[in-house]
């Protein structure tokens, strides 16, 4: 399962693959809300799912303390300082593999879609289902530029109502990259809705990291990804 999460439900991307050896495309659609993705998670063997799953400690630290005006002043408030609150452990890891940075879940707009997370993650929760925001659980973050980078694909300027054209050519070269990929009458979705085609790659990612092909955290950084969340990189 793969879910491109936007704040908006009439934007998120929701994506279905199946299969051992052949990778079939089972079912992509756009305009999914809290009860579809909390359903589609439930069922799955494994969700990747495109947005933070939490901000990082040194912010909630930070945000805590000013809540009782406790906040202890710092040396310099210059960029190193905003940097640590700005970024999690993950981001900055991602962009050392990379060389993408991911967007701040602290200070950019991605900060809606990680809220509305926050409580699908809650309901997910307490029906039983294991939301461990390290992967090790039913859900795993994922990134699908990173991803793209990571199999050598182009990874910009695919977004947007302008660029069905590359979207296209991405299409075609993750055909031809996978070749036991079977759209099975999905492609055309995915050229017309970078939405669609993000759900795709996020469920692409998740079946990477349940055949046991993905990047987990570090053992000493676990404690931290299970509060901030881990981007799950696929292998090269």
């Amino acid at each position: 399962m793969g879910i491109d999460l936007a704040a908006d439900p009439t934007r998120t991307g929701l994506a279905v693959v199946s299969g051992n050896g052949r990778c079939i495309v089972e079912d992509v659609h756009v305009g999914a809300d809290d009860d579809d993705v909390v359903e589609a998670i439930s069922t799955a063997d494994k969700a990747g799912v495109d947005v933070p799953m939490g901000w990082p400690d040194r912010f909630v630290q930070l945000i805590q303390a000013h809540a009782r005006g406790a906040v202890a002043a710092p040396a310099s408030t210059g960029p190193e300082w905003r940097r640590g609150l700005a970024m999690r452990v993950t981001d900055r890891m991602v962009h050392r593999a990379t060389g993408l940075t991911p967007l701040s879940v602290s200070t950019d707009r991605i900060a809606h879609p990680a809220m509305r997370w926050a409580g699908i993650e809650a309901r997910l929760r307490d029906i039983g289902v294991d939301v461990a925001r390290d992967g090790s659980g039913a859900v795993c973050e994922v990134y699908p530029a990173a991803a793209l980078r990571r199999w050598s694909l182009p990874h910009r300027g695919y977004k947007g109502a302008k660029n069905a054209g590359e979207r296209s050519a991405l299409v075609v070269a993750l055909s031809e990259k996978l070749a036991r990929l079977e759209w099975n009458g999905h492609r055309d979705l995915c050229v017309a809705d970078d939405n669609a085609l993000d759900a795709v790659l996020a469920a692409l990612v998740a079946r990477e990291v349940s055949h046991g092909r993905g990047e987990p955290p570090p053992e000493e950084l676990r404690g931290t990804a299970r509060r901030e969340g881990w981007i799950w990189l696929p292998e090269a």
